[in-house]
């Protein structure tokens, strides 16, 4: 090393040391700096990187955070990127980091930076990465932006940023990410975007742009991801935007838009996610929506969109995965049996007409459907909802038809019922019991003894050979009824009814399951609510818990890569469900690897609502700590309130365990100091017992699954991500990673 470069080294080390971000135990060897934890040095000696990796503790532990402005940039002008995001930096953007002419990456999300951005920026001209979203930071836009020509990924979203985007931006032709969401931004949209051809996801929601949606938006024939919901748009929906052929993801929501949805929407062969809600549009739904061929999410409520369902939904082809609101509009018709092979729908306050088919009623919670004035409602008298009498059930407008045929034909079938019934009770009291019962999944909410009587067969009394598994307040069987069903039966033994805890979250289970229905939520089939016996019936999970599965050497082999992410993938939609589809939301806070039972295509279904409450929105809902000791989340330690965000923090650690194969305790404990010590390859994280992922697309969806679980473990609760973020998000293709696994680290992916 030269002299120069020992003069500049040692410049270097002092910036570094002078910032205060590292403990005096690093700073004792100051030309050791190359060494310290998140810098790394070229050849020569100079610092080119500093990264969130670093270790920014105090001796005793304490975090201090760090001042942005204490990091002397004049005398490190070889950095080439610097990647700060998460590690609670304050203060400003110093005007020095203009001097950094070999800056290829400034990344500083998550962090509590405020003041305006510094003109300086505009020199950083080989910048190809700014972001400095979820920050505090305000003022105008930066004027000069259109000096970063090279410039490819741009986002500020997330902070307090105001007035109008500046034209410039319509230089930056390199560009292909720019999220401006969740900000103060004004003005309109502008016509220069169309410069940006590069463009894949354009995010600008949550702010309040006005005016029209430009027709030449249809020239950004790169676009994977649209958002411009939650703003003050005007107008009508461009047809141009059909032209967009790439897109996965349209939200538009909760704006001023007018005028029909394009007849053409078909064309968007590739869109999953359409959210269309909150506006004023008339006319019909397009047919063509429900045959979009990778559709997963149809939003169009709060509208005043008119017309049947059109007859295209009933042959869906997304509907077994689907899910479609269509609540407060002014739809007529009958609403076709068939939309019971959704995964969620929500009709309410429309002008529905005519019986409710039976495969709905039994389906979906009935706030679904009410209030629709012309609808019959069948409370108390409707027919009970087992898979028997969904199937053999005639239309009621049928019954109507043939009524006096009907009346005739059944005196007689009563007639000779009832002798048959006599006869056969003298040979077989067994075959009376059942006959006169019936199946018992036509009895919801029944209380009865000859019910009693036949789960007490079943289970011999519940012996003790039936017992499959014991949970928080009850035991759990498996029954084989007279029917030949096997259910699942939770069953609260006389000791424990004794006890008000274990009484209340039994009934507590009961109530919220009644009333939801979701592909990945256990089914409930009925309850017995009786004083010799209390006990849920519930659809039987042939593969017993995730948790089980996951520690038996040979079956964690049969859950390989792609089942793995289908099961994390059907938790996090069922949650999604849970916390924005129903009203109120519901939380489920026991969110475990035991919790989630597995039927015999390794479907997941989530179940113990226990300790289930509703989310009001007018109380404190706070908590006594509950739930599973290492999936609770950190705050409900201090703070005692409970909100969505809570379970969000036990999916995250569930999609870790399960990626994983173990629960990863050790790791999030390590992974807050967030530390280059700390750090772990992706390779060396994932379970071991399974080849790595070879399939590039498998690949990418352990990556991402494993970053969102990250996210989903931030310390800062409103820095999680909701689960409609999460569960859209796995829903859209992910991006192919070309590097190979054990290139990276979970550091990065957590930054």
């Amino acid at each position: 090393m030269t002299a120069s470069q020992t003069t500049t080294a040692n410049s270097e080390a002092e910036a570094l040391k002078s910032s205060g971000w590292w403990s005096s135990d690093h700073t004792k060897n100051i030309s050791d700096h190359c060494n310290w934890a998140g810098i790394t040095c070229d050849d020569e000696g100079h610092v080119v990187e500093i990264t969130s990796t670093m270790d920014v503790l105090v001796p005793g532990g304490a975090w201090v955070g760090g001042q942005l402005d204490k990091l002397n940039f004049l005398a490190l002008r070889h950095l080439v990127r610097v990647e700060l995001g998460g590690a609670r930096l304050q203060g400003t953007i110093p005007v020095q980091i203009g001097a950094l002419s070999k800056l290829t990456y400034l990344v500083l999300p998550f962090n509590s930076l405020t003041g305006e951005l510094p003109l300086s920026l505009a020199n950083l001209t080989k910048l190809q990465t700014l972001d400095i979203s979820l920050n505090h930071m305000n003022g105008s836009f930066l004027s000069a932006i259109g000096n970063l020509k090279n410039l490819r990924y741009l986002d500020l979203s997330g902070n307090s940023f105001s007035g109008s985007i500046p034209r410039r931006v319509g230089e930056l032709s390199s560009l292909n990410h720019l999220d401006l969401s969740n900000n103060d931004l004004d003005g309109v949209l502008p016509l220069w975007l169309t410069n940006l051809t590069k463009l894949e996801n354009f995010l600008i929601s949550g702010n309040r742009i006005s005016g029209r949606i430009f027709p030449g938006i249809g020239n950004l024939t790169n676009l994977l991801y649209l958002s411009i919901g939650s703003n003050q748009i005007t107008g009508v929906i461009p047809n141009e935007l059909v032209q967009l052929h790439q897109l996965n993801v349209l939200d538009l929501s909760s704006n001023q838009l007018s005028g029909q949805v394009p007849l053409d929407i078909g064309q968007l062969s590739r869109l999953s996610f359409l959210d269309l809600s909150y506006n004023s549009l008339s006319g019909v739904i397009p047919p063509q929506i429900a045959t979009l061929p990778v559709i997963r999410w149809i939003d169009l409520s709060r509208n005043s969109i008119q017309g049947p369902i059109p007859y295209e939904f009933e042959t869906s082809y997304y509907a077994l995965r689907g899910r479609v609101n269509l609540s407060r509009n002014n739809l007529s018709g009958v609403i076709p049996p068939s939309l019971s092979k959704f995964e969620t729908i929500d009709l309410s306050n429309n002008a529905f007409e005519g019986p409710i088919p039976v495969e709905i009623w039994c389906k979906f919670p009935k706030r679904v459907l009410f209030p629709n004035d012309k609808l019959l409602n069948y409370s108390g008298n409707f027919p009970s909802c087992g898979e028997n009498s969904i199937k053999e059930r005639p239309q009621i407008h049928k019954i109507v038809i043939f009524l006096p045929l009907a009346l005739f034909f059944a005196l007689l079938v009563l007639v000779g019922g009832l002798y048959f019934f006599k006869t056969k009770a003298k040979k077989s009291n067994l075959e009376v019991c059942v006959t006169e019962q019936g199946d018992i999944f036509k009895i919801w909410n029944f209380d009865g003894k000859i019910a009693y009587e036949d789960i007490v067969r079943a289970t011999e009394d519940f012996d003790i050979s039936y017992c499959i598994g014991t949970g928080g307040y009850g035991s759990v069987y498996r029954a084989e009824l007279p029917n030949g069903r096997v259910v699942a039966l939770k069953k609260l033994h006389s000791l424990e009814g004794e006890n008000p805890t274990f009484d209340k979250c039994f009934r507590n289970e009961a109530e919220i399951l009644q009333g939801i229905r979701h592909q990945n939520i256990v089914r409930l089939f009925g309850y017995c609510l009786h004083r010799r016996c209390m006990f849920l019936i519930y659809e039987y999970a042939e593969r017993g818990s995730l948790f089980c599965m996951l520690r038996d050497e040979n079956e964690a082999l049969e859950l390989d890569w792609v089942k793995r992410v289908n099961v994390i993938k059907g938790v996090a939609h069922a949650l999604s469900y849970m916390h924005h589809d129903c009203d109120p939301p519901i939380l489920h806070r026991d969110v475990s690897s035991n919790n989630i039972l597995l039927d015999s295509k390794l479907e997941p279904r989530l179940a113990d609502f226990g300790i289930a409450r509703l989310l009001e929105p007018h109380s404190s809902n706070r908590t006594q700590l509950v739930g599973t000791r290492g999936y609770i989340a950190p705050e409900l330690a201090y703070t005692m309130v409970v909100d969505e965000k809570c379970d969000v923090y036990s999916f995250g650690v569930v999609a870790l365990e399960t990626v994983s194969g173990n629960h990863p305790g050790e790791f999030i404990n390590s992974t807050v100091q967030q530390s280059a010590e700390n750090d772990v390859i992706l390779q060396d994280f994932i379970d071991k017992r399974l080849p790595p992922p070879i399939n590039v697309m498998v690949a990418s969806e352990v990556i991402r699954i494993v970053s969102i679980a990250l996210a989903c473990l931030n310390p800062n609760p409103k820095s999680r991500p909701s689960m409609k973020e999460v569960s859209l998000e796995l829903v859209c293709r992910p991006p192919k990673f070309a590097r190979p696994l054990n290139t990276i680290s979970m550091l990065e992916l957590m930054n």
